[in-house]
């Protein structure tokens, strides 16, 4: 097959479809309409984010039969106009989902234990120790809501905890030694920490707003490692200055472009993007929680043996 890279991913992509006998093409530079006008070259592309595959892309790759998407979420591609075309969809969530468990745990253990904020003090020689009383995670209820590989592997992580895990799936019968599947009536009343695992489609984008938060019962910690656009951002702000949400940690962001590579669609700070940075009590992150140095290796393997059992 001749394949084309459209971003750079770990050298193991490129070398094992060689040694397979396939063709490598790579172009990580040219625009999308460039690319358009040479994908019927090609049998198969690998992407991360770099821009959106819609179906006037897709019609135009008349030999294609595979994209490999190096990532979890398929979002920016027309799933069904590929589906209908005989397109295989290969992604890996199985290559970052270990990375994205632990990211999350370290956001609830650095906002428990407040320690950005005393990083930041102590370096400007401030030793103020009740102010930085932390609290502990054992004893709290952690609700997931998404409970595929992600969300999994972070419930996986808290083993180590004397916490009690639920979590709501829209799949019935998922739940494992690691948590408890519940309605998200009963994980809104029992929650005091909530992690979102969630792919972005229709029922996700904003599901988190004002409605969503003032369901639950007790005031709670919030952690987002999955879609930024699942969260209503101006609504989050207004529950963290009320309180009902103690402390937030987000590794994505509402303002995001579709690449995830650029933060802002113009260049304009919105104001509850503001607050934010401001906070204390929030935690932020460049859309990393996936990327760490082994899930780079994994996510490229993964897409390499996906590959093999669909074409070899």
């Amino acid at each position: 097959m001749n394949i084309l890279h459209l971003d750079e991913n770990h050298p193991l992509l490129i070398n094992q479809f060689a040694e397979l006998g396939h063709i490598n093409h790579e172009d990580y530079t040219s625009t999308k309409a460039e690319i358009e006008a040479k994908i019927h070259n090609y049998d198969g592309f690998i992407i991360r984010s770099r821009f959106k595959i819609d179906a006037e892309f897709l019609a135009k790759a008349t030999n294609l039969k595979f994209i490999g998407r190096v990532g979890a979420g398929l979002e920016n591609i027309d799933c069904e106009f590929a589906e209908r075309q005989g397109i295989k969809l290969i992604s890996a969530p199985e290559g970052n989902r270990n990375a994205v468990g632990e990211h999350a745990l370290g956001m609830i253990l650095s906002l428990f234990n407040k320690f950005n904020k005393a990083d930041r003090e102590v370096r400007d020689g401030k030793w103020l120790r009740e102010a930085n009383r932390g609290f502990e995670l054992d004893g709290q209820t952690v609700g997931i809501i998404g409970y595929g590989n992600m969300g999994k592997a972070f419930a996986k992580k808290l083993r180590g905890f004397d916490v009690e895990v639920l979590f709501y799936d829209l799949k019935d019968g998922i739940g494992d030694q690691n948590a408890t599947q519940v309605s998200l009536a009963e994980l809104q009343e029992r929650a005091t920490v909530l992690s979102l695992h969630t792919p972005q489609t229709p029922l996700t984008m904003n599901m988190v707003n004002k409605e969503f938060i003032e369901a639950f019962q007790h005031n709670f910690w919030f952690i987002n490692t999955a879609r930024g656009k699942s969260v209503v951002t101006q609504d989050l702000v207004a529950a963290l200055q009320s309180g009902k949400i103690l402390g937030a940690g987000l590794d994505v962001l509402e303002y995001e472009k579709s690449s995830f590579e650029n933060l802002f669609n113009d260049n304009q700070m919105p104001a509850a993007f503001q607050y934010l940075i401001e906070a204390e009590n929030v935690l932020l992150s460049p859309h990393v929680a996936g990327w760490t140095k082994e899930s780079k290796e994994k996510l490229a393997q993964t897409i390499v043996d996906k590959f093999k059992v669909h074409f070899h």
